[in-house]
């Protein structure tokens, strides 16, 4: 009984460690999803989601919500997501000066890491707009910033087939944008995850160092 019971060990064993290098073979190529402007009251829906499809993404969180809100950004650490920063109030940095544009950054450091979240490595600027200004008080606090290759459109009001859609135009290392409110994007987890396994595609980390989406740590 006992030598049954080894080599039934050793059996799963064997299994198990020939099944790392399949799953890790079927990601030929890496994502970077994001969404922007959480966390909100449908925060928790969309972690669910994403967990429930095994995705991972990027969280750029506004500091005021991150700071009204502390529970969710440990919830979304939680649901292994990365959370970046969006600004404290989503201003037009680029029509701010560099005092303004300071608290906004430096503040939403703070409310992210009192929050649990971490101290974000990566900065999304309100609109996508930026400027040398913007960028150098980025530098000033070790930030990378994250723009986007794909526009899923959702926060223009865009179909839960069309936000499918935009997330098919990616390959890889490269990033879509997505928003943490709509419900039509939660609704397309689902085929965003589909669409992503049928082309080899996993959802990755976003790498401060290239700003590309990697295999994540």
């Amino acid at each position: 009984m006992h030598s049954k019971l080894l080599v039934t060990i050793a059996l799963v064993a064997a299994s198990v460690a020939g099944a790392g290098p399949a799953q890790a073979a079927a990601c030929t190529g890496y994502v970077g999803l994001t969404f922007d402007d959480g966390p909100s009251a449908k925060t928790q829906t969309l972690l669910a989601a994403l967990r429930q499809h095994g995705l991972r993404a990027t969280m750029f969180n506004e500091g005021q919500f991150a700071a009204a809100s502390p529970a969710l950004v440990r919830a979304e650490v939680s649901a292994g997501m990365w959370v970046g920063n969006h600004s404290y109030t989503h201003p037009h940095l680029t029509q701010l000066s560099r005092a303004q544009i300071e608290p906004e950054i430096a503040r939403t450091q703070q409310a992210v890491a009192a929050a649990g979240g971490g101290t974000p490595k990566l900065f999304r600027p309100p609109f996508g707009e930026t400027n040398s200004t913007v960028r150098s008080v980025e530098a000033q606090y070790g930030l990378r910033e994250i723009l986007w290759d794909v526009d899923s459109g959702d926060w223009n009001n865009a179909s839960v087939d069309a936000i499918v859609r935009a997330n098919g135009r990616l390959t890889n290392g490269q990033v879509v944008l997505m928003h943490d409110g709509p419900a039509n994007t939660i609704a397309a987890i689902p085929g965003i995850a589909r669409g992503l396994a049928s082309r080899g595609l996993c959802a990755g980390m976003i790498s401060p160092q290239t700003g590309r989406a990697v295999a994540p740590n």
